[in-house]
């Protein structure tokens, strides 16, 4: 590199383009865990619907690889000098912000859509806590630690939901509380509320928590256009 003249640059666009690929790097493993979680596959997947409640996950572990790639384009067209990947970094994160935008609004038109989706999966999967098959083992462990974590009992209808497998669980369900959180059930005090409402509680304050995310992640990216192009244009200067 001797005898190249290097451009001068605040050394924030570096720790910009850096913070942008370390936060596709998180982007990309919380989606990949989320994806690849017991937890999550039980709740979520029923063999009588389609991947739908999967395909956020899906286009976030894209996002991520995609914005992850782009940092390390950022980076090394800054470090290097190079407009050519500068270039490339702008347009790609360009894309990147507007399918944010787009993805957003598409998200608060689709909403009703989505809730439905997320009613029909919970429901089909109900039948899954009075089956006595093996199929169905691994989901009623997850709800029976939803269960006692959250105090309620069952997804929709209640103790009603474990059918016949009610009497196969000790303790299941079982209300020690003495307000109005118990109801009696074949002669055993259990919790009164299901657990599908505060499933979609937990759901929504997740949500929120994607937005801010989203929104963060937004201004970086502003700052990544605004930085990459002020680079662009000094090299081009040169």
């Amino acid at each position: 590199w001797e005898g190249v003249e290097l451009v001068s640059f605040d050394p924030n666009c570096i720790l910009t383009f850096f913070f942008l690929q370390l936060c596709g790097i998180v982007i990309l493993a919380l989606a990949i865990w989320v994806r690849v979680s017991d937890d999550t596959q039980e709740i979520l997947s029923s063999e009588d619907l389609d991947s739908s409640p999967y395909i956020a996950v899906n286009l976030l572990i894209a996002v991520g690889a995609v914005i992850m790639i782009l940092g390390f384009l950022g980076c090394c067209g800054a470090i290097r000098e190079s407009r050519c990947m500068l270039l490339l970094f702008f347009i790609g994160l360009l894309v990147i912000l507007l399918l944010q935008v787009a993805a957003g609004i598409l998200g608060a038109a689709f909403k009703p859509q989505s809730d439905r989706i997320l009613n029909e999966t919970l429901y089909e999967n109900t039948k899954l806590l009075s089956t006595t098959g093996e199929s169905g083992k691994e989901f009623q462990k997850v709800i029976i630690g939803f269960q006692e974590e959250f105090k309620c009992c069952g997804l929709v209808n209640g103790a009603e939901d474990w059918g016949n497998n009610f009497q196969q669980y000790p303790n299941l369900c079982e209300c020690q509380d003495e307000q109005e959180l118990c109801t009696t059930y074949n002669g055993k005090r259990v919790y009164k509320e299901p657990c599908i409402s505060f499933i979609k509680n937990l759901l929504e304050k997740n949500v929120i928590i994607v937005i801010g995310i989203a929104f963060g992640l937004a201004v970086v990216e502003i700052l990544g256009l605004v930085f990459s192009m002020v680079l662009y244009c000094q090299i081009g200067s040169k």
